[in-house]
């Protein structure tokens, strides 16, 4: 009891500490509004240059004027200069402020600046002693004014749940989370193109549903005001894709949502994206080809290599791959042979076991 009584006043010092920063920063947009310059007046900027296009062009760009923009993620000023680092959709670049180039009012306004704002930046790309690729700041604007501090700084944002239901804040301080949500949709992109090249055809079929068919699961449920009757949302696109193929399309696919009124945990949602493909004249020899195929083609569009690793292991998708029924994959990995079981009570202490 004295552990938890402990860890909740410590949870409650760490409220109150971030409730007076949220008050503080709220304070410093109440000031700049009495000064004229509300960041959320401001709806544009023209920006030049990415973060990447900074680094990947620093020899045609070096001692030029760009324009970078981006979300401030670390301030080191001492005195009169320092250094900072901001963020945009491709990466980190590092910007070097000055009291000789921004002078001592802008550079007291950029030490005022707190972490997550979102800052427009105009300066002269060079490298530093340490080969690092900059920008030498010669003016700034604030764009916009982060009112809530980051989670890494205070509890950090490892918490699934947390992470799930704000996925706009796991993005900003997680990297990694950045370059998944982009390899998916490089991923998507690139079975369009797979399918595409094979003359499929991409379809959207209705979201609503008289029936709740397709699959076995529970659907949701909802009512249509117009015709007075309940419908359900679809809890997978198969019934009217094959509807296509009786009318003659021969191969179609469909990306898109399926919803199912069942478990939810951080693996599953009840709504989620599938694909479901058919094609008329094949069978499901024709269809393992074009998944081997198909994952082949998307690894390498997307990472160059067939080969993964996952949880410390090695997979190479690379086709074609092993064939085994379900049977003999029991029997490999498990040491199981179904054909020597000879009751259902057998075959449940198996299972326990």
């Amino acid at each position: 009891m004295a552990n938890e009584e402990l860890n909740r006043v410590e949870l409650n010092q760490l409220e109150e500490e971030y409730n007076e920063l949220i008050r503080q920063r709220i304070q410093k947009l109440e000031e700049l509004k009495e000064k004229g310059q509300d960041p959320f007046e401001i709806v544009k900027y023209d920006r030049t240059h990415t973060s990447k296009q900074v680094k990947d062009g620093y020899e045609e760009l070096e001692n030029k004027t760009v324009r970078v923009a981006g979300r401030l993620m670390s301030k080191r000023i001492h005195g009169k200069a320092g250094f900072s680092d901001i963020h945009d959709r491709y990466g980190k670049l590092q910007l070097y402020v000055k009291i000789d180039n921004v002078g001592e009012e802008k550079l007291k306004f950029f030490k005022s600046l707190d972490l997550g704002d979102i800052i427009g930046v105009e300066g002269e790309v060079f490298k530093t002693k340490t080969g690092e690729i900059s920008v030498l700041v010669k003016d700034f604007t604030l764009l916009t004014k982060s009112l809530r501090p980051l989670p890494e700084k205070w509890h950090g944002l490892k918490d699934p749940d947390l992470r799930y239901r704000q996925r706009y804040v796991d993005l900003i301080v997680n990297e990694n989370v950045r370059d998944t949500f982009i390899k998916r949709t490089q991923i998507i992109k690139a079975i369009r193109k797979f399918l595409d090249d094979r003359d499929y055809i991409e379809v959207e079929t209705p979201i609503l549903s008289p029936i709740a068919g397709g699959a076995a699961a529970r659907p949701f449920i909802t009512h249509h005001n117009a015709l007075d009757i309940d419908m359900y949302l679809r809890i997978a696109t198969e019934l009217y894709l094959k509807r296509l193929i009786v009318g003659g399309f021969e191969r179609v696919y469909e990306i898109g949502k399926n919803f199912r009124n069942e478990g939810i945990d951080v693996r599953h949602n009840p709504e989620f994206t599938a694909i479901e493909l058919y094609q008329a004249y094949a069978d499901y020899n024709d269809m393992m080809e074009l998944t081997e195929q198909l994952v082949e083609f998307v690894c390498m569009e997307v990472l160059g290599t067939t080969k993964v690793t996952y949880q410390g292991t090695e997979i190479d998708f690379k086709a074609p791959w092993d064939r085994i029924t379900m049977k003999e994959a029991v029997k490999k990995y498990a040491g199981v042979d179904f054909d020597s079981i000879k009751s259902d009570d057998e075959a449940r202490e198996i299972a326990k076991r």
